[in-house]
């Protein structure tokens, strides 16, 4: 008989999680398996992307309006998720007079107290049935905690949480009642033990699930050489993220000036969304746009990864990167910044190269790897040699339900 799985994200907008659910559901088995999959708000470019096989439960209201502007939801009529999500913003506001400066610069509890202020106005999901596995994809984790009924719950780390101030107080209590926390990489399981020690026991290593199948077929479907043109002794650089501060997109243009400084000659393609007013300030102030190119949203970034001569991705922390596995899996030599878990990603010199945090050190550090030729082709030589593959990871999710 085959078990019952149900996934719950918030949605499907483009973005490192939300790939990493597609491959999560794209290993998973269907003759072992019956999936349900519930996402809170029925929208984003990779709703399409969905497998067949896997049953999208429907947009329930109440659920989707946890995440929307407060005034449009009570236009709406939903008074009491309004209510609750500003008595969370007092409650959080209040909170944030406890700290000092700088864990307020970095702190992400708001999304907890919203969580624990909205619970009460969802309706249960347990008309669904019974499940043999509950998974919740993204923080924070409460609906899966308190509305889904399932023999075992787990619940995912994305981040790096050296990064971040929570209100461990808060949060601790949801973590602790699911039966597995799965880590998508060591050195997010260190950093958040660093935060939450007490949940050292319930840790399983789940990488993100990536195929080099799917990756590779996806890069085949479009051509985009009128956006990323070939031109003579132009390197051609592409980074992916949100428009969000832990990607550092408003840092590129600087990066870009030192670099037209020190005599290569290049362009650099971004794919994104999100608020650029930061982006475009800095574009303007460095006067880059003829060498920063913003291509917008993407559904399909593989031909543009395909298309570009060097990945960079300089964040300024990230979990595991999604893309950069991806470009490495379509045999892209890839410059990652030396956040804290960049030596758990590649290994510099060997299948990328990790470069300084610091912006006038990130750009010294990308023109020499442009102009390491020989680097750069090892690199790729290696990519081609190397299976970047893993969805035998799927086989520990099995697990879990025995």
């Amino acid at each position: 008989m085959k078990k019952r799985v149900f996934i719950n994200i918030h949605y499907l907008e483009i973005g490192g999680a939300e790939r990493a659910l597609l491959g999560l559901l794209s290993a998973l088995n269907p003759e072992k398996v019956d999936i349900d999959l519930f996402v809170n708000q029925h929208i984003g470019e990779f709703m399409s992307l969905i497998p067949d096989y896997v049953n999208l439960l429907p947009e329930i209201p109440e659920y989707a309006c946890v995440e929307r502007p407060i005034k449009s939801i009570a236009k709406e009529g939903h008074i009491g998720v309004a209510l609750r999500r500003m008595w969370a913003k007092h409650k959080h506001k209040q909170y944030l007079k406890t700290l000092s400066i700088e864990e307020r610069q970095h702190d992400a509890s708001v999304f907890q107290y919203i969580a624990n202020a909205v619970e009460g106005a969802l309706p249960s999901l347990e008309y669904f049935n019974e499940y043999d596995l509950a998974i919740s994809f993204l923080q924070p984790h409460n609906i899966v905690l308190n509305k889904v009924k399932a023999k075992k719950k787990i619940c995912w780390i994305h981040t790096d949480y050296s990064t971040l101030h929570v209100n461990h107080d808060l949060e601790l209590p949801v973590w602790k009642a699911f039966d597995y926390v799965a880590s998508i990489s060591d050195d997010c399981t260190k950093t958040f033990l660093q935060t939450f020690p007490e949940l050292k026991d319930k840790i399983v290593l789940i990488e993100n699930i990536l195929s080099p199948l799917f990756v590779r077929q996806q890069a085949e479907l479009e051509d985009v050489s009128v956006e990323m043109p070939d031109e003579l002794g132009v390197v051609k650089i592409l980074t992916i993220g949100r428009f969000s501060p832990p990607k550092k997109i408003e840092g590129i243009p600087h990066i870009c000036s030192e670099m037209e400084r020190l005599g290569v000659n290049f362009k650099w393609y971004i794919i994104g969304y999100g608020h650029d007013t930061n982006i475009q300030e800095t574009l303007d102030k460095y006067q880059m746009r003829h060498r920063m190119i913003l291509l917008g949203k993407k559904t399909n970034p593989y031909p543009y990864i395909k298309a570009c001569d060097i990945y960079a991705q300089p964040s300024i922390y990230e979990g595991k990167s999604v893309t950069v596995r991806e470009a490495q899996m379509l045999y892209k030599p890839v410059v990652i910044t030396d956040y804290p878990t960049a030596k758990s990603q590649i290994t510099s010199g060997v299948d990328g190269v990790i470069v300084s945090l610091d912006e006038m050190e990130t750009a010294k550090g990308i023109v020499e790897f442009i102009k390491n030729k020989k680097l750069r082709e090892q690199i790729i030589e290696y990519l081609r040699t190397h299976d970047f593959g893993n969805e035998k990871e799927v086989d520990k999710v099995y697990m879990l339900m025995k």
